[in-house]
């Protein structure tokens, strides 16, 4: 059975302890947007040595493209469990920080140096991964919501050897401050195609490209650290070097990289959830043996007892998601489609119940900023509606069972 190692309890204390230095007194600037994300996020990156590792990764993979070797490798002496660590840490104090990684580091590199060729790679895909330059990547539209492919209505059509793009993107996660984005846009190739059914082809766009705007941050319930935005593009003129692959059909293709990312990001956010559900059961239950209602502390009275153990019961049971999920990383066993539908479906709805019953527990002093379990709950509530709502996951678990 997988357990926390003593080296990974190691890298945990450690983890915590930059935390509670670098992050925790800046909570409220990040919960305020007075403080982008990225400089904290690169100070961990320096601290960690996860820079030097990323350079380190990007040269092997890069190596492995220019032979030919397309395919991905489980890396040597890798350890997906302490890859996670700092996933389900974060999330315990200001889950926005990993989306806003996340997506910079993960989709929008691993897009890049997935579809893109060994000059691209080198073009965008190394600042990426080392945090010197903020990413986003752009797939999702004002009326497409969760239909994020089949409602893309976003467009790039053939003008010679260039592409002219239109269309927009929301809730773009630092769309506000990316200096690269990963955009995705139906080819426009005159052949009278319907919209759904065109090829999707995916670009690469730099900050301050004429016809590109880049919206100021939104105002949102929750998640209030990693700033998102709205795309909005009008006759931007690209050339092909900006068409990850440089083809129109690359190995993996616009559809298949999107889903793929989409697997990775199910599969991860059981893991932020984890940390979300840690952290709501640790206050809660510190202030159940605190707080004292008629000469009794409430840990006593079984209603109290009742949240806490359903906190443990769904702890547990996500806990175990991603146990099994890094034992089957370092398997190199696939998750599928199915499967990380579901673990994402489960454990979001877990870290939103188990945070509303924290808030439930606290009474009046968990619907104040400074408890916590309410910045908690809001940041938790997203994660049933990114990356794809409850209502398709459900969708997608059933079709890919029956496919």
């Amino acid at each position: 059975m997988y357990q926390w190692s003593e080296d990974h309890q190691a890298i945990i204390d450690v983890v915590r302890r930059f935390i509670d230095a670098e992050i925790r007194p800046h909570l409220d600037e990040l919960e305020h947007g007075d403080m982008p994300p990225y400089e904290i996020l690169r100070k961990m990156y320096a601290t960690f040595g996860l820079r030097d590792m990323a350079k380190e990764n990007f040269a092997k993979q890069l190596e492995r493209k220019k032979s030919g070797e397309d395919a991905p490798v489980a890396r040597r002496n890798s350890d997906p469990g302490a890859q996670l660590i700092t996933t389900i840490e974060l999330c315990r104090v200001s889950p926005g920080l990993v989306t806003s990684l996340g997506v910079s580091t993960g989709l929008a590199a691993g897009t890049i140096n997935k579809l893109g060729t060994p000059a691209q790679m080198e073009r965008w895909g190394l600042d990426l991964l080392t945090l010197d330059k903020v990413g986003a990547w752009a797939i999702t539209e004002p009326d497409s919501g969760s239909d994020a492919l089949g409602g893309m209505t976003t467009t790039a059509r053939r003008d010679g050897d260039e592409y002219i793009i239109n269309g927009s993107k929301t809730w773009i996660t630092n769309g506000p401050y990316a200096d690269t984005i990963v955009l995705y846009a139906k080819l426009d190739d005159g052949s009278g195609t319907p919209l759904r059914d065109r090829k999707v082809l995916t670009f690469v766009l730099d900050k301050g490209t004429p016809g590109l705007e880049q919206s100021k941050p939104m105002r949102k319930m929750g998640q209030k650290s990693s700033p998102t935005g709205t795309l909005y593009l009008s006759d931007v003129r690209v050339g092909k070097d900006r068409l990850l692959g440089e083809t129109e059909d690359p190995q993996g293709g616009g559809r298949s990289s999107a889903k793929d990312n989409f697997v990775s990001e199910r599969a991860g956010l059981a893991a932020m959830s984890l940390g979300i559900i840690e952290e709501c059961m640790k206050l809660a239950v510190d202030y159940a043996k605190n707080r004292k209602l008629w000469e009794r502390p409430i840990s006593e009275y079984q209603l109290i007892q009742q949240k806490i153990a359903a906190m443990e019961v769904a702890r547990v049971n996500v806990q175990n998601m991603v146990f099994q999920f890094i034992e089957r990383q370092a398997a190199g066993a696939p998750t599928s489609f199915a499967e990380a539908s579901a673990m994402k479906l489960y454990s979001a709805q877990a870290a939103c119940q188990v945070a509303d019953d924290a808030i439930q527990i606290f009474g009046g002093n968990g619907y104040v900023s400074e408890y916590r379990v309410e910045q908690l709950y809001r940041d938790a509530r997203v994660y049933r509606i990114y990356a794809g709502t409850d209502e398709m996951q459900v969708v997608a678990i059933a079709k890919d069972l029956l496919r």
